[in-house]
């Protein structure tokens, strides 16, 4: 089936809030985004909110009806998936006029456009008849962009009747499936991130809304969010062993992201998607088959030619430029646009006080922190009102938050029922456990960091929603926190839609920090910390061979990740003596790294001069 979107680029899921509502922003613009269906009490408080604004009355879901988490998800896609076909049908008949929607649904169009072509010839025509006759034919053209959820297959928490028994297919993200499966979404698609869940993946099997349909395409896809080929293979022959097709990999950069960061073991995006690029129709064959046998199995029938196979990519892309060599180079169908876009609020809801933090905020005021319950690494912004209720809990002697919607409540250290890790309930346990360990002071200190640095997501990444709407989602709790990537520190201005969409085609440029480094390269220095974190942090004294072996592969990964980026051609970076000459700095930076911590050999020619010399490391000499 063809794809139907006409913008090379998509609005990836951020946050709870942040996405939410998206689509009815940005979807009559032909603008693919992506909405987060974990939290069901924001979903529901934004059914409170736009049933309004169609004139129909809102009917609450409560919390006692069956099934009523997936019951609030598919209606609300409802909601959205009503408004945004109002919306379109309103933009078609509109006049092509100066500033009116339809006139900026084809200017935001990327230039090489055939229709943007078509429609820039009209406007230039003064053949009346032929305008006519071009308009006609342009409306028919318009094409909403895709309505899509992500379920982080991590958030499964499972759930239990009244009775204190098992409700079967009830999980948090099983239910959240069903939700979006029942729903009137066509030509959408459900990301799956996180990595594998066999039950999730299990049921998916029992939802035929996902079978081919009678056109040789799906109206309901399957996309992974993975971070490397081997993750894409092994998940792609999963689901085709059930009969499901995946129609995109959406291949994500480890720690060049927002959002929690699942860092690979040293291995950078440029090979990752060379890979891809290089073994895409190996997979498509591999799974083709499997998918194929499957079918046969299934239903009886059997498929000559392979459904659509897209692949996408995301995380750090901040330039036109570096836009345009993924698309070129690498051959991806769509580049994923996140953190920029939380300083479009025609396309995000970010309350005022958040907003205005993003546009202020430097490398400094953005951490790879520990404050996700999960245990995953997690990119977030100081200073916001979640951090601040955060420290004030601290001060008091109360550490940790109410835990009022335990989708991240997993933990049993202390329970029979699992708890979450930044609940005051776990904190106060956890804590009290610390001191009778009777540690020394500095060593106390920081494991006590560790409990209390973690933070309530489920709240703090709705609240945004409630804040802009003037409704309450959870009473006597208005904190926000924030997790943008590390590339918020170069976008500065909050900006339109037209303007933000300008820029990612190359049409203007909001980014005014000539200093800011190549995606690729900013990727590889965010790997380099990390690895010297791990490395402090590591007793050499008494090393695990297996450690021993991970961090010899890390160093060997990002050296040919360092010598894979040197041999592409030009296109990749206009100023390439700084992008190779940002590279040989850190082989330099892997070096000295080598020497002081005994892991892997330096390359010979400098091993030499390191040792004679006594160069410092990169961070004693910056």
């Amino acid at each position: 089936m063809k794809n139907l979107q006409q913008h090379k680029f998509h609005i990836p899921v951020m946050g709870l809030a942040f996405t939410i509502d998206s689509p009815v922003k940005v979807a009559r613009f032909g603008i693919s985004s992506v909405i987060s269906i974990v939290e069901d009490r924001l979903i529901e408080m934004m059914r409170s909110h736009y049933y309004p604004t169609i004139n129909k009355p809102y009917t609450p879901i409560d919390t006692n009806e069956p099934d009523y988490r997936a019951k609030r998800i598919t209606d609300y896609l409802n909601l959205v998936n009503t408004i945004v076909h109002a919306q379109v049908e309103k933009l078609k008949k509109s006049a092509f006029e100066t500033g009116a929607e339809i006139v900026q649904y084809f200017e935001m169009l990327p230039d090489e456009s055939k229709i943007k072509k078509l429609y820039l010839q009209m406007m230039s025509t003064d053949n009346t008849p032929e305008k006519e006759k071009i308009a006609s034919f342009l409306r028919t053209q318009i094409t909403p962009g895709s309505i899509d959820v992500n379920v982080m297959t991590k958030t499964d928490r499972n759930n239990y009747n009244k009775q204190g028994e098992l409700i079967e297919d009830g999980s948090d993200a099983v239910s959240a499936l069903r939700g979006y499966a029942k729903s009137d979404l066509i030509n959408s698609s459900i990301i799956f991130s996180a990595g594998m869940n066999p039950r999730l993946y299990n049921y998916l099997e029992k939802c035929n809304e996902f079978d081919v349909n009678d056109d040789g395409g799906f109206d309901k896809k399957v996309i992974i969010k993975v971070s490397d080929y081997r993750s894409a293979l092994i998940q792609g022959k999963y689901l085709a062993k059930k009969g499901i097709w995946v129609s995109e990999f959406r291949v994500e950069s480890g720690l060049n992201c927002g959002g929690h960061a699942f860092a690979t073991d040293g291995f950078l995006l440029g090979p990752i998607l060379e890979e891809f690029k290089t073994k895409k129709q190996e997979l498509i064959d591999t799974l083709f088959e499997i998918y194929n046998a499957a079918i046969k199995k299934k239903t009886g029938k059997v498929f000559i030619y392979p459904p659509m196979l897209a692949l996408s990519v995301q995380g750090g892309i901040g330039t036109a430029a570096e836009d345009h060599f993924l698309h070129e180079h690498y051959g991806v169908e769509s580049t994923g646009w996140g953190t920029p876009f939380l300083l479009v609020p025609e396309a995000t809801t970010v309350d005022d006080g958040t907003l205005n933090l993003l546009s202020k905020a430097t490398k400094d005021d953005l951490v790879l922190s520990n404050n996700s319950p999960l245990g995953v690494r997690f990119h977030y912004l100081k200073g916001t009102t979640g951090e601040k209720e955060k420290l004030e809990r601290i001060k008091s002697g109360k550490a940790g938050s109410p835990c009022t919607e335990k989708h991240l409540a997993f933990n049993t250290e202390f329970t029979k029922e699992p708890i979450c890790t930044a609940s005051h309930k776990y904190q106060k346990l956890k804590i009290a456990e610390l001191e009778s360990m009777a540690l020394p002071e500095q060593e106390y200190q920081k494991k006590l960091k560790n409990i209390t640095d973690k933070e309530c997501l489920c709240i703090g990444l709705s609240n945004a929603a409630a804040i802009n709407y003037e409704l309450t989602l959870v009473k006597n709790l208005n904190s926000v926190n924030v997790c943008p990537g590390p590339n918020i520190a170069h976008f500065t201005e909050v900006v339109s839609l037209h303007t933000m969409t300008d820029h990612i085609y190359g049409r203007t440029n909001i980014m005014h920090d000539v200093a800011r480094p190549n995606m690729f390269v900013a990727e590889l220095n965010l790997y380099i910390n990390f690895l010297k974190e791990q490395l402090e942090n590591e007793d050499f004294s008494n090393q695990d061979p297996k450690k021993k072996k991970y961090f010899i592969e890390f160093f060997s990964n990002l050296r040919e990740g360092i010598s894979y980026y040197k041999d592409l051609p030009s296109a990749v970076e206009p100023n390439r003596v700084a992008f190779l000459h940002a590279f040989s700095m850190v082989e330099d930076e892997l070096d000295a790294l080598s020497i002081q911590f005994h892991i892997a050999e330096p390359r010979k020619e400098l091993a030499t001069v390191l040792c004679n010399e006594r160069i410092p490391l990169m961070s004693e000499a910056s």
